[in-house]
């Protein structure tokens, strides 16, 4: 076993080499040499670079680095309860989306009251509500899929087989329901965010608030060391706690250096490559650079899946979720209003505020389909069609490749009616197994509370 996890980590680590070489030598290096008045001149990697050749090797980093992050958060659950090792996990999978807003708040900031301030606004919540719909509509959806249909899952007992057409489930753990109801309270807040004109220190006190709340909440919980692991975790948990702590906070930091300083090449390699076929750049900061920047968190979750860890998976992209729609929109305008040099809201125009509400929208019918920890292929399809055909609609609208009786702003409007309606029918069918999950959450939240000793949080489902 241990040749095998060695082997493992070196060969993870070998597809970060590349980057380490280009980004050191025109990064870290200057800089070491600046601050010690060394003369250093940096090669010129990057620009020589092709624009497909920054993107496999930033590709490559992103890979390895998944893979070091997956084997440090099932290394770390022998010492801390999963929940809180998953959601660290989610939150360094999901740094660079944080960078890449943070960047667009920021501008928005230096250049108020100009023309480029105002767009750098609507970028910063263009690529925040795309990120966010390309987790659920292409992550919760497609690791559902994968989850069903993979090689193995009939062994898988989270996999069960239902007659009817496209009726098979993946079954998930009702410990989750805490991140499910943590969600649904932040979705119903993310309704109200565009009423005030912009992303306000309100939303930033109560979504950051909310996500406090939740990390204390789960710091509350067990371990669970009876987890049976393989491979690196299994390795590494044979360590020492002192010696396993170290590595997995090591690992834990290489991967979240190499994840940070990869992905934003990753992503505008991917914009140019689309800006050289004809995609337009707003669509491409939209869609493409938030695909790039979520693709770690998607490698480490296809990764459980693949070792019928499945209850884990999905719980690491709800724990995407449900950070990125809490202290990815609240710390906005903080950036924002640092750059600004005073408190100020992140403003954004009318086609943003749909934006927004299309993708709380898509959060809440998503919950609705959580409601009973079941998604079937049929549900997952839908959640999968439903995102797809409104990013292609949207697409032909702004390329004018035909006429349609709407624009770009009422189609979302449209599709965010379409997910309150499937929302709302579900919430009506499924309110018992809601009732039931608001008990059982209440009691969680209830023990974590100082006092709340050994209260109970089950109930009988």
């Amino acid at each position: 076993m241990k040749r095998q996890a060695l082997g493992a980590i070196s060969a993870a680590l070998a597809l970060t080499l590349p980057w380490v070489a280009v980004w050191g030598a025109t990064e870290v290096l200057p800089w070491f040499a600046a601050t010690t008045g060394i003369a250093y001149e940096a090669p010129a990697l990057l620009e020589t670079l092709s624009t497909l050749g920054t993107v496999l090797v930033t590709g490559l980093a992103v890979l390895g680095a998944s893979f070091l992050l997956a084997w440090a958060a099932e290394t770390a659950e022998k010492d801390v309860p999963r929940a809180f090792a998953i959601a660290v996990l989610a939150v360094l999978a999901v740094a660079p989306e944080y960078a890449v807003d943070a960047l667009y708040a920021w501008n928005a900031g230096v250049f108020a009251g100009t023309e480029r301030g105002v767009q750098a606004g609507n970028l910063a919540v263009a690529n925040m509500t795309g990120a966010n719909r390309i987790l659920i509509g292409i992550g919760w959806a497609g690791v559902a899929l994968f989850t069903i249909f993979r090689r193995g899952s009939s062994t898988d007992p989270s996999v069960e087989s239902r007659s009817g057409f496209l009726s098979d489930v993946v079954v998930l753990d009702r410990d989750i329901g805490l991140e499910v109801v943590f969600l649904l309270v932040a979705t119903a807040w993310a309704f109200l965010v565009p009423l005030n004109g912009g992303i306000d220190i309100f939303d930033m006190l109560f979504l950051v608030g909310l996500y406090v709340l939740y990390i204390a909440v789960i710091l509350r919980g067990e371990a669970e060391p009876e987890t049976e692991h393989v491979g690196v975790p299994a390795y590494l948990q044979q360590f020492s706690r002192g010696r396993r702590v170290l590595t997995v906070l090591l690992l834990f930091g290489y991967a979240g250096v190499m994840i940070f300083t990869a992905v934003e090449p990753f992503a505008h390699g991917l914009e140019h490559l689309g800006q050289e076929v004809g995609v337009p750049s707003f669509f491409m900061i939209q869609w493409i650079a938030p695909l790039a920047s979520e693709s770690p968190e998607l490698i480490v979750v296809v990764y459980l899946v693949n070792k019928a860890r499945s209850t884990a998976g999905f719980n690491a992209l709800i724990s995407s979720k449900l950070n990125q729609w809490t202290l990815l929109i609240g710390t906005l305008v903080v950036v924002h209003s640092l750059a600004l040099g005073e408190y100020g809201v992140l403003a954004f125009d009318y086609k943003q505020s749909a934006e927004i509400w299309l993708t709380a929208a898509q959060s809440f019918f998503a919950i609705a389909l959580l409601l009973n920890f079941e998604m079937s292929v049929r549900e997952a399809l839908t959640l999968l069609v439903l995102f797809l055909s409104q990013v292609v609609l949207e697409f032909a609208i702004i390329q004018e490749y035909f006429g349609l009786p709407v624009e770009s702003t009422e189609l979302l409007l449209l599709y965010t009616a379409i997910y309150v309606v499937l929302g709302v029918a579900l919430f009506v069918r499924r309110w018992q197994s809601f009732r039931r999950l608001l008990r059982r959450t209440a009691g969680t939240v209830g023990a974590a509370m100082p006092g709340g000793g050994d209260r109970t949080h089950s109930v009988d489902d």
